[in-house]
């Protein structure tokens, strides 16, 4: 008794999605907030996948999937994007596991069936041991949908059980790092969650990512205005929610870093942090961190932290746990596309192309011998 709705990110389904949550694995960047603030901004075209049990009544949403339409190129095929909109960093559906099965199939049936949407879709990120990814894999398997696997991966996470680090070196120099830090003045953290405080603290936020290499190599979110006008639309609305933060480490009142946090359930989402490197070598951003899971772990509402980072991060200095991670390419229709086949050789080769570059670079700064110049004997 699933069926499903597709639709834009323009109904409130703040009730359907907070019950929702409490059923299923999270995901903060699928939140209806965070979407309605793409689609108002005109950042992302964004589909909405809604999946209910019409069997209780009222029906009860038992999924949720965004998807964004996107051209690689002018001339490129349109493809889904399982990442609702750029700046998210997890495309796994919010499901109740209890419908996992049933849901997936569906889901893959309703993009096939709707001629307004393609059927390639590039799943970037996905949550490798959720329910969901089990329920896809035998869906594409049953229905033979073409599918690519492109990475993977493992990112960094901690749980309250699993994964912070108490000793090693690394726990030894943030020891050293927070002494010195101190002597410079009165040290401390700060997490504010109401709204207002939400929005100033994410304002410093721009302010230290503007100030530090992004800004200077035009990557900072202010150096677009139409990703800042995003990010703070954005912000304001799951703040207004108290679903976002921004934590700051501050010495004697200045922020030397700020963390901009995410929350789905009991889990927080370390989404972007800004330092001034005037304090780089106390390392403030490893230092905040560090405390602020101490901190939300010390509390009743949160049980895990993801990273949004790679492996290679300094996240994973921290925390020992890991989740598999995987970067998919599938057809959702009945037999593979010209679409499936142009986009499959794009990615395959835009990932070569990131492979020579990290070769190049690794290459680079290897050491080379020194020429030592003989004197003369004259």
């Amino acid at each position: 008794m699933i069926s499903v709705r597709i639709c834009s990110p323009e109904f409130d389904l703040a009730t359907h999605w907070d019950d929702l949550v409490g059923r299923a694995s999270p995901n903060a960047f699928m939140n209806p907030a965070a979407l309605k603030a793409a689609h108002d901004t005109g950042f992302a075209r964004i589909y909405m996948l809604l999946a209910w049990d019409d069997s209780v009544e009222p029906a009860r949403l038992a999924g949720l999937w965004a998807l964004q339409a996107r051209k690689p190129f002018a001339v490129w095929p349109t493809v889904l994007e399982a990442l609702p909109y750029n700046y998210a960093f997890l495309s796994s559906p919010v499901l109740d596991p209890a419908y996992a099965d049933q849901v997936m199939p569906a889901f893959l049936a309703a993009i096939a069936a709707d001629p307004a949407l393609p059927n390639v879709v590039a799943l970037r990120s996905f949550n490798a041991e959720s329910a969901a990814c089990g329920a896809l894999r035998k869906a594409l398997s049953a229905h033979r949908h073409h599918q690519l696997v492109l990475t993977e991966q493992a990112r960094p996470i901690v749980t309250k059980e699993f994964g912070v680090k108490r000793s090693g070196s690394t726990r030894k120099k943030l020891r050293q790092d927070w002494k010195r830090l101190a002597a410079l003045g009165t040290v401390e953290v700060i997490n504010d969650r109401a709204p207002a405080a939400v929005e100033q603290a994410f304002e410093i936020f721009l302010a230290l990512e503007l100030g530090s290499w992004k800004g200077a190599r035009g990557t900072a979110l202010l150096c677009d205005p139409r990703d800042a006008a995003f990010v703070r639309r954005l912000f304001k609305d799951l703040a207004l929610r108290g679903d976002a933060s921004v934590a700051l480490l501050r010495v004697d009142g200045r922020a030397v870093a700020a963390q901009v946090l995410m929350y789905c359930g009991t889990t927080a989402y370390t989404w972007k942090i800004g330092f001034d490197a005037e304090f780089a070598r106390y390392s403030p951003g490893t230092l905040l961190v560090d405390r602020i899971t101490e901190e939300l772990f010390a509390g009743p509402d949160i049980d895990a932290i993801d990273s949004c980072s790679v492996e290679a991060s300094f996240m994973a200095q921290l925390w020992a746990g890991r989740r598999p991670m995987v970067d998919l390419l599938i057809d959702a229709g009945p037999k593979k596309s010209f679409g499936f086949a142009l986009e499959a050789r794009r990615l395959l080769g835009y990932q070569l192309l990131r492979s020579l570059r990290d070769q190049l670079r690794a290459w680079h700064w290897i050491p080379r011998p020194r020429k030592v110049a003989l004197a003369s004997s004259s």
